[in-house]
């Protein structure tokens, strides 16, 4: 079998920065076990299989793994293949909108064109469900190799989903974000201690009136992901967690930024606008950029 895919840079308009993505442009006839393998075989925090949409209310199937499963949503996933659909010409210059199937159902992606070439996407997430705070704080840090003063005072450790959740650390300072580690067999002993058993999103708020909000990494070993360069599924929570909090308030919830994989040597730029009504938050969105950086033909 041999498949095509596009090799994109997510949520970065600068080549060989950003977020890895493979996009398999046709998916048909391809296993569930063949994509697990090749997902693990491009070893990318995640590859999509495009195919056929399965539903009326949707444009397309899109089925995104890492290289250890299969995820019902994701962030930079959606909006590098949306990338790729327009690049195919399976999306038409100056269309408004595309409908994606994801495992979590229709999901809106919004569309900004310069002329023919699609400028910038914003995806819809679902409505935050908030977790319980968590108590075990020390425990939190120690899982990242941190200690219990490194977390920020006043807030909690919070698991938070948009369709998939993530634990959420707040760290005092970029330097304490900075210092932190991912370590497979930390998170095995927090998990058996504590029964918590998610990808940790951890962060701290940067200077007033700079260009981004927060400063952020991820870390998910047990999706085979020791970090990821940029987490949209887990970016929407976060402008959540960043409103729910009164850490940010008014029109700025429109125009959050999250600058994560500065770390790992691939600076990625994630924009978050949250929209509340009536105290209730009622529309989440993640957007970004992608950039094409290579183009190639699987034997497998």
């Amino acid at each position: 079998m041999s498949l095509s895919y596009l090799h994109y840079d997510v949520f970065t308009d600068e080549p060989l920065t950003g977020n890895q993505l493979a996009v398999f442009l046709d998916g048909r006839g391809v296993s569930t076990e063949r994509m697990q393998a090749i997902a693990r075989e491009m070893n990318f925090s995640e590859s999509t299989f495009i195919l056929p949409p399965e539903t009326a209310d949707t444009d397309v199937r899109v089925r995104i793994f890492t290289p250890a499963n299969e995820m019902p949503m994701a962030g930079h996933p959606t909006i590098g293949t949306t990338f790729a659909l327009a690049h195919a010409g399976v999306i038409r210059p100056g269309a408004a909108r595309v409908v994606c199937g994801l495992g979590v159902g229709p999901t809106p992606v919004d569309l900004d064109w310069d002329g023919s070439r699609l400028r910038f996407a914003w995806m819809t997430q679902r409505a935050p469900v908030f977790g319980p705070e968590v108590r075990a704080r020390g425990e939190a840090a120690a899982a990242i190799g941190l200690n219990p003063d490194d977390l920020a005072d006043a807030l909690p450790v919070q698991e938070i989903s948009c369709g998939v959740p993530f634990l959420f650390v707040p760290l005092r300072s970029r330097e304490v974000v900075d210092r932190a580690v991912s370590d497979a067999a930390a998170f095995a002993r927090f998990a058996a201690s504590t029964g918590i058993d998610r990808p940790i999103f951890l962060f701290a708020m940067l200077p007033p009136g700079g260009a981004a909000t927060v400063h952020s990494r991820m870390f998910a070993p047990e999706f085979g992901i020791v970090e990821d360069p940029a987490t949209g599924g887990a970016s929407g929570p976060l402008g959540c967690y960043l409103i729910r909090h009164g850490l940010v308030t008014g029109s700025a919830a429109g125009r959050i930024v999250s600058l994560q994989g500065v770390a790992m040597g691939r600076p990625s730029r994630i924009h978050i606008a949250i929209r509340e009504q009536g105290g209730e938050i009622v529309d989440v969105k993640v957007g970004g950029t992608a950039v094409l950086v290579g183009r190639g033909e699987l034997i497998a």
